[in-house]
């Protein structure tokens, strides 16, 4: 296999992040169908980082943050043929590492992943809340 080249503030198409979220099954909870709603995404993102392997995207670390106190951590999608060889925690890292040791990051897990995230660092908060988006519900927009 092909080293795995990371890259933070990296550029990304709607459809190279479309692709990546499909294939890490993070597409059934985002807004695959809606194109609007994945180019903002995109293009309003404060940091990207991402992995690549021989120019494919296989994994993508997407966050809002002021870069002093706070990261949201809104998306984290590997590839799940390139899952299990470390490359979750290398965007998390890279993420960390562009952000500095003051600020804080902050996710929302999906299901399948509540018991990975203590393994690597973070820590449960039980009082976060949403207010969902008017028409919208957590996965693909309807």
């Amino acid at each position: 296999m092909s080293d795995v080249v990371y890259r933070t503030h990296d550029t990304i198409t709607p459809e190279e992040f479309v692709a990546v979220l499909e294939a890490s099954t993070l597409g059934e909870r985002r807004p695959v169908d809606d194109p609007e709603c994945i180019r903002g995404m995109v293009d309003h993102a404060d940091l990207i980082v991402t992995a690549r392997v021989d120019g494919q995207l296989v994994g993508v670390a997407r966050s809002v943050t002021d870069f002093h106190y706070c990261c949201y951590l809104s998306d984290l999608a590997v590839d799940r043929g390139f899952q299990r060889r470390g490359i979750g925690t290398t965007l998390i890292d890279s993420t960390r590492a562009a952000l500095g040791p003051r600020c804080h990051l902050i996710l929302l897990a999906a299901p399948a992943a509540v018991d990975y995230y203590p393994h690597i660092g973070f820590a449960r908060h039980d009082s976060a809340w949403i207010i969902r988006a008017a028409g919208r519900t957590a996965g693909r927009s309807r």
